[in-house]
């Protein structure tokens, strides 16, 4: 035998008859045996509510089978269908201390491993808005060499850890190809209950290639979803070559005892190390019913080309590189906070603001932003940005009033740099402005209450910005905010 089918374990394959058993069966022995799994194309396998999930080691070629995911009456929402896990158990390991951009370590792997630190005396992301929350552990994933060299940058200074965990990466690329999935969704109350009835993924150094995923039966009411592929913990994740879909918007009500959207996505990454999304596409990227299609938090180094989107969404953070080519983004658009570099590269755009950074969390970049090639569509009718900025749009938005604690000192990027920008704002009304900046905080200069400023650019320089109806580009709508800032047109 050269490699399993889910037939060699009594699948039908008919779209009717429960397969998952049988999957799981072919999977399992596959993995004892080191065979890869290829499918029947032809195939359409039912996979219903029971709590099971099948366990992928090998490579798995899925071809043009299908899958139907039946989220109806569903025992356990949080048990995913699939799951491809690390070979290694995390192992503990003694660790006192770290300092933001160290770059060596006194532990040394047999190979090169992944490594999560916490502090859990000190929280970060302690969110603002329609859902606070009291933060998050102080956490740092990264990357280090058998030498003790460390290859993805530390972006907290820890005085105490409280957990150091590391396990070695896997040496070779798994790879997932094909498969065309379809989840019948779930009718649950609006609440939050992310649902993770997909594909979960803990082993580095994975490939996920060619996978289409659709939703269908979405009712007047649904509990979100966390993501179809959801990353975790690993390092090296490629989705490359996929569709994806987005979920209808859900409202319920939220921390602070007012209605809420949730978030339902479908590409999913937390604590990921060098992630690329590369040749993903969906449908509808500017419908407005749908929420954005992809989330992360505390990932390392980000990657997409091309693209066709309707979200690129570093929620919690991303630190090292973030960048986006020769991409088009719908209408939720780019949107971070985070440290490090941020390259936009022929990216398409049609948002009210071209790079927001998330207010809940701060709006706070500590680096630099390259904007080069770019064209930016402003849709007026893509909600107001804040109640006082609903007539206006913004290519960066940022807004902190400097009187709240997010866990870290907040600031705009350090230096910006914006080239061969095109604005089409042929949307727009005659009255309608067009600022490089939103105003960050009401007045010209931050108030002396402000407990915890909010630091603005440095530099910014602007070359070949062209708007389409011939108006000017502005700074701010209170200019004097960014008397400070050196702002060169070139």
């Amino acid at each position: 035998m050269t490699f399993v089918s889910y037939e060699d374990f009594g699948a039908i394959g008919d779209g009717i008859a429960d397969d998952q058993e049988a999957i799981i069966a072919a999977h399992e022995y596959a993995n004892t045996r080191g065979l890869p799994i290829r499918t029947k194309p032809t195939a359409e396998y039912y996979i219903g509510g029971g709590a099971l999930t099948a366990v992928i080691k090998t490579d798995t070629d899925w071809s043009t089978t299908r899958f139907v995911i039946d989220d109806r009456g569903v025992e356990d929402f949080a048990t995913p269908c699939f799951l491809v896990p690390r070979i290694s158990e995390p192992q503990e390991f003694s660790l006192e201390s770290l300092e933001k951009n160290q770059t060596k370590l006194e532990f040394y792997p047999k190979t090169t491993s992944y490594i999560l630190v916490s502090n859990s005396k000190e929280k970060k992301f302690i969110r603002y808005g329609l859902n606070p929350s009291p933060g998050e552990d102080t956490t740092d994933c990264f990357l280090v060499d058998p030498d003790g060299s460390i290859l993805s940058p530390i972006d907290w200074n820890y005085d105490h850890v409280t957990e150091a965990v590391t396990w070695p990466l896997e040496s070779e690329t798994l790879t997932i190809q094909g498969g065309i999935f379809t989840t019948i969704a779930n009718q649950a109350k609006s609440v939050y209950n992310y649902n993770s009835r997909g594909i979960d993924i803990g082993r580095s150094n994975t490939t996920i290639d060619g996978l289409s995923h659709c939703v269908i039966a979405e009712g007047s009411t649904g509990s979100p979803y966390r993501g179809f592929l959801s990353a975790e913990k690993c390092a090296n994740i490629r989705f490359q070559n996929c569709f994806s879909t987005g979920h209808k918007i859900y409202t319920t009500i939220g921390r602070a005892n007012l209605p809420v959207k949730m978030g339902s996505y479908d590409l999913h990454a937390n604590q990921v190390i060098n992630l690329t999304l590369e040749n993903c596409r969906m449908n509808h990227i500017d419908d407005k019913t749908r929420w954005g299609v992809f989330a992360s938090n505390f990932c390392k180094n980000i990657r997409v080309e091309n693209c066709h989107l309707s979200r690129i969404d570093a929620h919690m953070g991303v630190s090292g590189t973030y960048i986006i080519r020769n991409t088009q983004l719908g209408h939720q658009g780019i949107n971070a906070i985070g440290k490090g570099s941020i390259l936009l590269e022929n990216v398409r755009l049609k948002s009210r603001s071209f790079l927001r950074f998330r207010e809940d969390y701060g709006s706070t970049w500590e680096g630099r932003v390259i904007i080069r090639g770019c064209t930016w569509i402003v849709d007026p009718e893509d909600g107001p940005a804040t109640p006082e900025m609903e007539r206006e749009s913004h290519l960066i938005f940022g807004s902190n009033s400097g009187n709240h604690d997010f866990g870290y000192p907040c600031s705009m990027p350090e230096r910006v740099e914006i080239e061969d920008l095109d604005i089409d704002d042929r949307f727009c009304p005659d009255d309608w402005p067009i600022f490089l900046f939103s105003r960050p905080y009401e007045g010209a200069n931050p108030s002396p209450e402000q407990a915890y400023p909010y630091e603005l650019p440095k530099t910014v320089g602007l070359r070949n910005v062209r708007i389409g109806s011939g108006k000017f580009l502005r700074v701010c709508s209170d200019e004097r905010i960014f008397e400070s800032t050196e702002i060169h047109r070139l």
